[in-house]
């Protein structure tokens, strides 16, 4: 299989180049250097020239803070972006599969959303995604994740255990409750959708629901740390406020995948203490 990957750069990009090319994939790898979403030409060019079976569309501009105060950069890369790369690779008659996320929702549910359920983002960010769902076609693969960490790039393990290990006090909220995802694991499943030219939307996370509290003291106990350093806070008691709202609860159903005798991805426990293990040896 040809591939393309957008994102190639970033913290699941870098893993679904490398899952794909371990499997014996052609990969083309597209950085936002490489192919600018927002430039409509370069990305019909790109993706025409590289002629691709099919486009893992894992390049976002995922910092919520700044999509709420430069929606308009928002729009340009996750929404209309996304439209470019759709456009182009329906051009060359290749299949999307397209990265979105939990925000798309307003956590006002009592449940864990499933695929059928109403959006309702409170975010620039998420209402941004939810523009880039929009403009993919019947045929394409939408693949809805939430709290993504990994090996590469910034992330909130990584933030957690750099801090714990000097001695830092960390304050997390702990009203806040989503599945946390291992980049590696999402670009399995990833690489699985495409293959099987499966169509339509999957929530795809590590299973096990937490906070952000109870996420990042797992991270400092699987890491050897003083777990006594992490405090749980409430979101109003964040100093500063963050300017985006998040939502209270994101906790995705895999129900699609389930329902469908696809296999979920593992607890979220068993890859959090390979990524703090590797973390703090690379630290030493």
């Amino acid at each position: 299989m040809r591939v393309l990957v957008t994102g190639a750069g970033g913290q699941l990009g870098r893993e679904v180049v490398d899952v794909c090319s371990a499997a014996g994939d052609e990969v083309v790898g597209c950085d936002a250097a490489t192919m600018d979403v927002t430039d409509r030409d370069r990305v019909l060019q790109v993706i025409a020239a590289a002629a691709p079976d099919a486009v893992i569309h894992a390049g976002a501009w995922t910092n919520v803070d700044g999509c709420e105060t430069e929606p308009d950069r928002a729009y340009a890369v996750n929404a209309l972006g996304t439209r470019h790369v759709a456009e182009a690779a329906h051009f060359v008659g290749a299949r999307v599969c397209y990265v979105s996320t939990d925000y798309v929702f307003d956590g006002t549910a009592t449940r864990p959303y499933h695929e059928w359920d109403a959006v309702n983002p409170l975010s620039v960010y998420g209402r941004s995604k939810l523009g880039g769902e929009v403009a993919l076609g019947p045929d394409d693969t939408i693949v809805r994740t939430s709290w993504v960490c990994g090996r590469h790039g910034r992330n909130f393990v990584k933030t957690i255990l750099a801090r714990a290990a000097e001695g830092h006090p960390l304050t997390v909220v702990d009203d806040q409750f989503g599945c946390p995802t291992f980049a590696e694991d999402l670009a399995g499943m990833i690489r699985r959708l495409v293959v099987g030219r499966v169509p339509g939307l999957f929530h795809v996370t590590n299973q096990g629901s937490t906070t952000w509290y109870r996420f990042a003291r797992d991270a400092v106990e699987a890491a050897g740390l003083d777990v006594s350093l992490v405090t749980p806070i409430t979101t109003a008691e964040m100093q500063p406020p963050r300017p985006a709202p998040r939502p209270a609860n994101s906790v995705l159903d895999n129900a699609a995948l389930r329902l469908s005798g696809l296999p979920l991805l593992p607890d979220h426990h068993e890859p959090l203490e390979r990524l703090a293990k590797e973390l703090v040896a690379v630290a030493r």
